[in-house]
């Protein structure tokens, strides 16, 4: 153990490891870690071996190892995990066993009365019944002895000895069949959704072709492959990197990611990421990530997290429960006084409210994360899921959430006797080798018109305001084009004459002028236009009960009241700073409303994490921003984000149903069961019923296509 991790340094409450255990995966690693009850959180650099520990300030490392040493090694060793169906095999012995022992015992010994103690322990029913009710007791008990207070495994255990006592072990026998198809029930819900993850896990690529120094293909194994390194990926193939595509086109199902069961068509530029399938063509890629470092990892490690996190509505699911526990047995003692008969004072003892309130609402929830997950929506916890269904405020930032992200080129105007097509052709020339935005609209629209960009001798870049070049041509000589703001030409001393016939047309717009040899040719307008689906998005946000839709952005106000109006929003707050943003949806959450912010960009992240729900969006999302937010849509398409709402309103409906069904149903069937109208078991079956049925109707869930309701009207 001290060879395999050695700390580095160690202070109080944070201690940092080097770990060199072997053919572990930094997800192992700090899943290892994070099951230590005193350690906060555990976070791994696979470049560095380092892993960074945050514990109670009362623990030391010596302590730590002590721990790992009695709980994980032995099962680091023997490494052979267990199969996850070994659970659903023991419920299904346990069920088989259970049913066999009922119909053996009704079959062959019909009313028959057992007297005396021998009688009514040694008999099918009831042996079956103690054997596979061990694992019951040994928990009902231990809540008792270790924290003083009953749980719904104590009312089930006392039910059951209570049934065997009386000489009725049928009906504890009934218990178990039914409590043991409700608990398969939920493992079967569990088991898809866990198959969901794994699915998108699942790249089985353990070799790829890896393009060598001469250009030619090797097959070696994924283990080898680093960032930049170049692979090809072939017609039908699992690409199992991400990266960016440097030559070939193709199509690729990207479903794992984004939910999207339409391919999409890539080609030189295009990003493309592991767990996706190349269904034609073939393309080379420029690794950019591998392994851990894959979006798709990420994405599960995301998914992994957010089921263990509890929402609200579950742990008041989980109070109610324990609290309706000691009802159960007052009413029981009661029953028992009034009226001396132990068949209504087992009904007491076998209805309860626990099982349906906890297993339907666990059911639920992560039913709801696991579907989301699998239609490119991801939801880090239940408590957010719950948030998002009571959301009443919704926040865009502009650039790349309601817009495209993508300029474009909205018009050009030119002057002095010049064409359209020259005035693009000079900017392009100044522009071809910048990676700004705008200069990559303007190169865009010179593609569009098959333009010839004319190659230039010089090139000056003048920050925040231009670009001036030196162009020759053959024939013309050399030109100098301006490319750049209206200031950068003036302090240049351009004439602008010109554009006072337009002033009215470039009135509120983005403009950059081009100017060539001291004379203005033109100026172009750039756009960047609103996403596709995004006034349809936040009409059908509206109808999920959004009252109020603000958008947030650092642009101008021009620009922004220009979105806004188009739009109908409700209000726009423009040139706001990081930090404005922030502040602002701080503002509406201390005035009482629910607000969720959805942004994409490094500067969106405060206002994300101050947000009551932050979503970040699209493609183009940053990694910080994804960090800070609560829910992660891979879909660019923005219809996505109501749906996303209306799947958390449908499911926290759901939990209300079950919540009313369960207290209702077992109310009645406690009241009955207390006047005498129902026999222990069919008090049994009632509740056990209710149990299934709500429970059911947590695991439907797992039948929903958001997708499909993405497309349908809300």
């Amino acid at each position: 153990m001290t060879n395999l991790m050695v700390p580095v340094h160690c202070l109080p409450g944070r201690t940092r490891v080097r770990v060199s255990i072997p053919n572990l995966t930094p997800a192992w690693i700090e899943a290892m870690f994070r099951k230590i009850p005193f350690i906060y959180s555990a976070t791994y650099t696979q470049e560095t071996r380092s892993l960074l520990l945050y514990h109670d300030r009362s623990i030391t490392w010596k302590d730590i190892t002590k721990y790992l040493r009695r709980k994980f090694l032995r099962a680091e060793q023997s490494e052979k995990p267990k199969s996850e169906n070994v659970e659903v095999k023991k419920h299904l012995f346990a069920l088989g066993l259970a049913t066999a022992a009922f119909l053996a015992d009704w079959l062959l010994f019909p009313g028959v009365v057992r007297v005396g103690w021998v009688a009514k322990l040694l008999n099918i029913s009831a042996l079956t019944t103690l054997v596979l009710s061990v694992p019951i007791f040994k928990n009902g008990i231990s809540e008792v002895v270790t924290k003083r207070r009953a749980n719904a495994d104590t009312l089930t255990t006392a039910a059951v000895l209570a049934a065997i006592f009386k000489g009725n072990p049928r009906s504890a026998l009934v218990v178990v069949i039914l409590s043991t198809i409700s608990e398969l029930l939920t493992e079967y819900t569990a088991h898809r959704t866990r198959n969901y993850i794994r699915d998108m896990l699942k790249l089985d690529v353990p070799y790829v072709w890896k393009v060598g120094p001469d250009g030619k293909e090797a097959r070696v194994k994924i283990e080898t492959v680093r960032p930049d390194d170049l692979v090809t990926v072939f017609l039908g193939e699992k690409i199992s990197v991400d990266g960016e595509i440097e030559s070939g086109v193709g199509t690729v199902d990207e479903s794992s990611i984004t939910g999207e069961f339409f391919p999409k068509e890539v080609g030189a530029g295009k990003y493309v990421y592991a767990g996706s399938i190349l269904k034609s063509g073939s393309v080379r890629i420029r690794v950019k990530q591998v392994g851990d470092g894959t979006a798709i990892t990420r994405i599960i490690k995301m998914i992994e997290e957010a089921q263990s996190k509890q929402a609200p509505i579950q742990s008041q699911a989980d109070r109610l429960s324990n609290a309706l526990v000691p009802v159960s047995f007052l009413m029981a003692i009661l029953v028992f006084f009034a009226t001396r008969n132990w068949d209504r004072v087992l009904n007491m003892l076998f209805i309860d409210f626990s099982c349906g309130l906890k297993l339907s609402t666990a059911t639920a929830i992560s039913a709801s994360i696991g579907k989301a997950a699998n239609q490119g929506i991801l939801i880090k916890g239940g408590q957010y899921l719950e948030r998002l269904s009571r959301i009443d405020t919704v926040v865009f930032d502009k650039t790349g959430t309601l817009t495209e992200g993508r300029p474009e080129v909205k018009e050009v105007l030119p002057f002095n006797g010049y064409t359209a097509h020259e005035v693009i052709r000079y900017a392009a020339s100044a522009e071809e080798h910048s990676s700004h935005p705008i200069a990559e609209s303007i190169l865009q629209q010179a593609q569009k018109w098959d333009i010839i960009i004319p190659p230039y001798n010089e090139l000056d870049t003048i920050v925040g305001r231009g670009v001036r070049a030196v162009i020759h041509e053959e024939g013309a000589g050399e030109k100098v084009v301006l490319v750049g703001s209206q200031i950068f030409l003036e302090d240049s001393h351009v004439d602008m004459s010109a554009l006072e016939s337009a002033a009215a047309r470039i009135q509120d717009e983005n403009v950059v002028y081009v100017a060539c040899n001291g004379q203005l040719i033109g100026c172009v307008l750039i756009h960047d236009p609103v996403r596709h689906g995004m006034r349809k998005a936040i009409n059908r946000l509206r109808r999920r009960g959004v009252d109020e839709v603000v958008m947030l952005t650092g642009d101008r106000r021009s620009t922004a009241h220009k979105i806004s109006t188009y739009l109908s929003l409700d209000s726009y707050y423009a040139e706001a700073l990081p930090s404005d943003k922030a502040d602002f949806v701080k503002r509406y959450r201390q005035k009482g409303s629910s607000v969720m912010m959805v942004g994409d960009g490094i500067n969106d992240a405060p206002a994300l994490a101050y947000a009551d729900v932050g979503v970040t969006m699209g493609g183009k999302r940053t990694d910080i921003a994804v960090e800070a937010s609560d829910v992660t849509i891979s879909s660019d398409d923005p219809l996505t984000l109501s749906s996303s709402v209306r799947h958390a309103q449908r499911t926290m409906k759901v939990i209300h149903q079950n919540f009313l069904a369960t207290i209702i149903i077992n109310s009645a069937a406690m009241m009955f069961g207390a006047i005498g109208l129902i026999s222990p078991v069919v008090g049994a079956v009632i509740h056990n019923a209710a149990t299934i049925s709500v429970v059911a109707n947590s695991a439907r869930i797992l039948l929903w296509d958001i997708k499909k309701e993405r497309n349908q009207a809300a």
